[in-house]
């Protein structure tokens, strides 16, 4: 019984054949340890720019749009009257940088306004109810045709346009 049949030993000394699921979930896992070393990657340096430039994070870029020609009627159709503005207001409750510098923050009585000098203080009323609350520029925009300003939430919420987003209003510049 010294001889052993090759068939009991056929598994002994034969060749390791991975099966083809196998052979898939390699190569997936190369292929998805390629991908994570791509994106882990430091940005490139621009010519002229530093290391730690390149690290930094970019600020915020608001689009300056050249309005259509249909728009620039009516745009001119938003009235001055005395010094007042007639128009349309709306507000905004998160924008992590303003255009003067500042951190934005919604609890304070802010505006952006396209043109007025920061810290200029505007009465902003509105004209169906005749609330007001004044405001003090900080911000550019609205950047829809038609609005006049845009006010930070908790000015929304004094002059009780956050349920319809929007509101005709007056402004008239304070100091």
């Amino acid at each position: 019984m010294s001889s052993i049949s090759s068939s009991s030993c056929a598994g002994i000394g034969a060749k390791y054949q991975p099966s083809v699921p196998g052979t898939l979930r390699l190569f997936f896992a190369a292929l998805t340890a390629a991908m994570l070393a791509a994106c882990a990657q430091q940005p490139p340096v621009m010519p002229g720019a530093s290391r730690q430039a390149a690290l930094e994070p970019s600020r915020k870029v608001v689009a300056r749009h050249r309005m259509p020609a249909e728009h620039k009627a009516e745009r001119q159709a938003v009235a001055s009257k005395g010094g007042a503005t007639y128009g349309v207001a709306s507000f905004y409750s998160y924008d992590p940088h303003t255009a003067s510098g500042e951190k934005f923050d919604k609890r304070e009585l802010t505006a952006a306004h396209r043109t007025l000098p920061f810290g200029t203080r505007l009465r902003v009323t509105d004209v169906n109810t005749g609330k007001s609350v004044t405001v003090r520029v900080n911000d550019r925009g609205p950047f829809v045709a038609g609005r006049v300003v845009d006010v930070s939430a908790s000015a929304a919420e004094t002059l009780g346009i956050t349920a319809k987003g929007v509101a005709k209003v007056k402004v008239d510049v304070v100091e």
